[in-house]
């Protein structure tokens, strides 16, 4: 499963939800420096979703703030997957 991310470094706080311009909000308090937020996103999107962090992989976005990633699930775990990003879409944050 793919989805797209819009990485908000130097957050206040870090969080996952909400979205911006159709992709999943990932908000982290790493700085946009060698990879750290990317890094941060990747590990704060795996825990949101509750997989293991070596199941979640960047696609594309190194070093912008719109990346694609690929969650490496199948079966039952994709659709409780689905859900899960569908839910942390629809949460609004501050």
């Amino acid at each position: 499963m793919r989805v797209e991310v819009h990485v908000r470094p130097n957050a206040s706080r870090a969080g996952v939800g909400g979205e911006h311009d159709g992709a999943l909000l990932v908000r982290v308090v790493e700085p946009a420096d060698a990879g750290r937020a990317t890094d941060a996103a990747l590990r704060a999107v795996a825990k949101a979703l509750a997989v293991p962090r070596r199941s979640v992989t960047l696609l594309r976005g190194a070093t912008s703030r719109r990346k694609l990633l690929e969650i490496d699930v199948g079966g039952d775990d994709a659709r409780r997957v689905a859900a899960a990003v569908e839910r942390l879409r629809g949460l609004a944050h501050d």
